[in-house]
């Protein structure tokens, strides 16, 4: 019961630390402000760990590289930690493959999540700056979809497509991890 309350709260703790180093490389690259609260909330949260690596890391292009190798190293540790705690004493070489399926694994949470809040901030429409970052950074997602999915009744469906794709996308890719690590 321990190993699953630890477990549990890394990955709380690592999904939201990693979730917003993430965010900070995906606002980065569809270069969104960051003088708004969603922008000081991440470098907030990220800016010890961001700021330091981007000191041997540069960008590459519009990819923040600090940003992405700090969301390795988050889940790289949590899966040490994971590791040692289970008392395992070999197959160390398998900890990189799995922290890179933890990675993909957090970037299809968290595109899911965006795009849920996303189709909900659409039926209620509030007045804040939030609901404007999250439009920027969900409209490049959503635009294929649209171009082939017409509105049915004045409804958008092109977020319900994509939740669709995002959910097969983490089904295969619990599939291919498990084919992996066997």
């Amino acid at each position: 019961m321990a190993f699953q309350i630890l477990s549990f709260l890394l990955d709380v703790a690592v999904g939201l630390l990693g979730g917003a180093c993430l965010l900070r490389l995906y606002m980065q690259y569809q270069r969104i402000s960051f003088k708004n609260p969603v922008g000081q909330f991440v470098f907030a949260l990220t800016d010890w760990l961001v700021l330091p690596l981007r000191r041997v890391l540069p960008s590459i292009r519009r990819v923040d590289t600090a940003s992405l190798v700090a969301v390795f190293l988050l889940e790289l540790a949590q899966y040490g930690i994971l590791w040692l705690l289970s008392g395992r004493t070999g197959g160390w070489v398998a900890l990189p493959l799995l922290a890179v399926f933890g990675v993909l694994r957090l970037v299809i949470s968290a595109l899911t999540g965006l795009v849920i809040v996303y189709a909900v901030l659409s039926w209620v429409r509030a007045d804040s700056p939030i609901v404007d970052v999250i439009d920027r950074l969900c409209e490049p997602l959503l635009r294929p979809w649209r171009r082939l999915i017409p509105l049915v009744g004045g409804i958008d469906l092109s977020p319900l497509a994509l939740l669709v794709v995002l959910q097969v996308a983490a089904i295969v890719l619990a599939y291919v991890q498990g084919a992996a690590i066997r």
